[in-house]
Parts: structure tokens; C-alpha cells; sequence
């Protein structure tokens, strides 16, 4: 019982061979995909998918990276879309200060506009973050003044204090192949301690192949070989690592339960 909480279906890499990607995925224990949008072109091939494939569930949101491209998607834009049945999350959202592909400010406009979003429809916000820490931390604080939202960081590479700071907040953790990488020791530090219960695992497919599939386009399946790395680490076992990661996300991404019993 394993699920890939951040998963791109539909970009190059995957797209081609999506059935097989699928299947490969369910034939290797993912029980449950969360497929996430970057930018508004995007957003109704991700519902198709998730409206065909019963384990394919979608978000909608604006990557940082899109931010100069989308002054239109405000918060109202991402309510509308987001009532629809198979979404279930808002973003990927977030701050990225590596590339800069877009202008700071209107990269925390955008942030902004996507947590009013998450707290106006309770649906947690996928949060980016790259050499952003400062800006990323102060912007959740102050939205988290204005009203309670739920959250996770996803494809975690920051500091352990970082982590600390978002667990406060009431975040999960989202640990992607990343953390199966020989240079990844800091990372693998905070992996090791972060409390069980706020833990996620994400393959970030069709990028960050985990050992031993580096140099090979990432896919769901894959995130069964994060689990077992991840649970070594943890010197947990697979099935308990599995079962609470399973959980977690059901507890954080609750429409999911909600609409499957309606």
C-alpha cells in the first residue's frame, strides 16, 4: 500500500506511455497517484486523467516558475476549478529562488493567492520552495495569522530547520528519490527524524529518478524504491513505513475519502 503524492502524468516523459506507466505503478504497490498542475494549459489534461483512472486524483495551481505567465489565475480562478470533484489539492505553489524564472514578487503574489485559495476551500497547498527559505517560512506565517490552511512541502530538500519550523505549522513532509542520492546527507539527516505521522513519500515523476534508476525519466512506480530506502534509513519496515505514509495522505488530502463515499 504505497502512494506517490506528487506525480506529473501528463509531461513529456511520461505522457507517451501513460497506461503502462500506470500500470507498472499499481503492478509495483501504488495503490494512489496525485497528479499536480504547474501551469493553467495543463489543468484540464490532468482532470482527464484523473477522471478515467480511478487511482489518479489532480490538483490545480501555478509552479513559481509560471508566475510571470499567469497574472489572471488569482484566487477566485483557482476556487472555481478546484470544486471539481477529482481535485483535491491547490498548487504546486511556492517560491524559487534557484532559477528565478519568474519575478520574486509576483512569485509571492501568486503564493499568496494560492494559500487564500487552500484556506477558502480547505484543500491542502503543495508548496515548492528552493533557495527560498526565508521568504517561503515568513509568507506561510503570515497567511497562517490570517487563518489556519493545511499543507505540505514537497520534494523536500530544505534545511533541518526549515522543517522543524513547517512542522510547527502544521505541515507534512514530502520525501522524493532525492534522498536516495550519495550527496544528499543533510537531507538524509532530517528524513531520519521527521515524525512519522507527518510524513509523505513522492516520486516528483518523470524527474529525480531514485537509485537505482538515475539517468532514467522517473515514474510512479519508482516510489516504492524511495520507501524502502526511506524505511532503512528510518530503521522502520517497509509495511509500517507504507501503511503511515498511506494514512498521512489520506488524513492531509481528506476530499479524497470524502468523494469516495459520497
Amino acid at each position: 500500500m504505497l502512494i506517490d503524492s506528487h506525480c506529473h502524468l501528463n509531461y513529456k516523459g511520461l505522457i507517451e506511455d501513460q497506461q503502462n506507466v500506470l500500470e507498472r505503478a499499481r503492478g509495483a504497490g501504488v495503490d494512489l497517484m496525485l497528479n499536480i498542475a504547474t501551469r493553467e494549459s495543463e489543468w484540464d489534461a490532468v482532470l482527464a486523467t484523473a477522471e478515467h483512472e480511478p487511482d489518479v486524483w489532480a490538483t490545480v495551481g501555478i509552479h513559481p516558475h509560471e508566475a510571470d505567465e499567469h497574472p489572471h489565475v488569482d484566487t477566485a480562478k483557482l476556487v472555481e476549478r478546484a470544486a471539481h470533484p477529482r481535485v483535491v489539492g491547490i498548487g504546486e505553489t511556492g517560491l524559487d529562488y534557484y532559477y528565478d524564472h519568474s519575478d520574486r514578487d509576483r512569485q509571492q503574489n501568486s503564493f499568496r493567492a494560492h494559500i487564500t485559495a487552500s484556506r477558502q476551500t480547505g484543500l491542502p497547498l503543495i508548496v515548492h520552495t528552493r533557495d527560498a527559505e526565508e521568504d517561503t517560512l515568513a509568507i506561510l506565517r503570515d497567511e497562517m495569522e490570517k487563518g489556519a490552511y493545511p499543507g505540505v512541502i514537497h520534494c523536500f530538500t530544505a534545511s533541518g530547520a526549515f522543517a522543524d519550523a513547517a512542522l510547527e505549522l502544521g505541515f507534512y513532509i514530502s520525501i522524493s528519490g532525492i534522498v536516495t542520492f550519495k550527496n544528499a546527507k543533510d537531507l538524509q539527516e532530517t528524513a531520519a527524524r521527521l515524525p512519522l505521522d507527518r510524513l509523505l513519500i513522492e516520486t516528483d515523476s518523470p524527474f529525480l529518478a531514485p537509485v537505482p534508476h538515475r539517468g532514467r525519466p522517473c515514474e510512479p512506480a519508482f516510489v516504492a524504491d524511495t520507501a524502502r530506502f526511506l524505511a532503512n534509513l528510518r530503521r522502520e519496515s517497509i509495511e509500517r513505513l507504507a501503511e503511515a505514509t498511506s494514512n498521512n495522505f489520506h488524513t492531509l488530502f481528506s476530499k479524497i475519502g470524502a468523494s469516495e463515499a459520497a
